[in-house]
């Protein structure tokens, strides 16, 4: 382990030497790549550092186990003991710290909730959904930027589309992608029976723009009236953007803003991170899953995670995790969930390293 430490503190100082390089400030890409590497590698070296300190206080306190004075070894008895938990921790930081990284980590994310089988109850929980993700952005002090929105008529979303931006937010939210369901009494329901309904979440890194190179000539862009819930008009004018890429079909709408140029480039950036997203997925098989297998068909089969509003629970049925603070984990708190899901993922690699 200290030999790679050792190897990430050399590439650190060799990225910091080149980001001061005019050619690398010049090259924009990698410029970008460089500094995303260097924000990384600065939370190892800054964590190296820490646990190389720690050693040379155990090897100080050590030396005053041999001191004549049974009051000065019992004092460095204690401080050794101290030291050590101290040091045990960092060396299992680190551990997790050396462990393969998903590129993607440190990226933006665009998430997108939908509503699937339950009808105007699926389309409220996709609001519920929503809202959840950005008071748990909220909390981390990220920001929340609306890319689409069509909502239901009965309140919620059909489907909701976000970019969220700050440090390491793909990390935090890469696990949120699958079908959610949820078991509760609607408000419409006059006899209180439990309905079961279900969403579904995408989180796909935000692509730059010189990652995907979108050649103009395989987009259709229809234009169209902006329409509100209902079909009611919102605007006179065609500002509503639809792209179609045609090679691989996917098609990307925005109509939110009410300038054409601005639904467009929201567009364009959602059609970026579908694009990389499905690359990256065809490269990486075993690391990643298309889009599809992320989504999953939006019905109650394949779900990611139960929320059971009667009985106040949330089931996440990946790693069997269940607790009792519903209305808590609605409100953003999300950390015990996305901690437990990522500590199983690493303990899944380190276990495929034979550690």
């Amino acid at each position: 382990m200290l030999n790679k430490l050792e190897e990430v503190a050399d590439r650190f100082r060799e990225v910091e030497g080149s980001l001061s390089d005019p050619t690398v400030v010049n090259d924009q890409a990698r410029y970008r790549a460089l500094t995303k590497e260097h924000a990384f590698l600065a939370d190892v070296v800054n964590c190296y550092a820490k646990y190389c300190r720690i050693r040379e206080e155990i090897a100080g306190s050590q030396e005053l186990l041999k001191d004549p004075d049974a009051d000065v070894r019992e004092m460095a008895n204690a401080e050794v003991a101290e030291l050590e938990a101290e040091q045990a921790e960092l060396e299992a930081q680190l551990k997790v710290m050396l462990l393969p990284r998903d590129p993607n980590d440190l990226r933006n994310v665009i998430i997108e909730v939908r509503a699937g089988t339950g009808g105007d109850e699926a389309a409220l929980f996709a609001g519920d959904l929503f809202r959840m993700y950005c008071r748990y952005a909220d909390r981390q002090g990220w920001k929340v930027e609306l890319l689409s929105t069509a909502e239901a008529e009965a309140g919620g979303y059909k489907e909701v589309i976000a970019l969220i931006s700050g440090k390491g937010v793909f990390s935090r939210f890469k696990y949120e992608s699958g079908t959610h369901r949820v078991q509760r009494v609607p408000e419409t329901e006059a006899q209180g029976r439990i309905h079961t309904s279900a969403c579904t979440v995408a989180v796909l890194p935000e692509a730059d723009d010189v990652e995907v190179d979108i050649d103009p000539s395989d987009l259709r862009i229809d234009l169209y009236r902006a329409s509100g819930a209902g079909g009611q008009h919102v605007n006179k004018t065609e500002s509503a953007v639809r792209i179609t890429h045609i090679p691989s079909g996917v098609v990307v709408s925005c109509q939110d803003e009410k300038s054409q140029h601005k639904n467009k480039a929201k567009a364009m950036k959602v059609l970026q991170s579908r694009l990389l997203d499905a690359m990256q997925a065809e490269q990486h098989a075993k690391m990643a899953a298309d889009r599809k297998s992320q989504v999953g068909s939006g019905d109650r089969s394949g779900r990611i995670r139960t929320y059971n509003f009667p009985q106040g629970r949330c089931t996440d049925h990946r790693v069997g995790l269940t607790l009792y603070k519903l209305e808590a984990i609605m409100q953003g708190d999300l950390d015990e969930i996305i901690d437990t899901l990522t500590a199983h993922a690493q303990a899944d690699l380190m276990a495929g390293q034979g550690n």
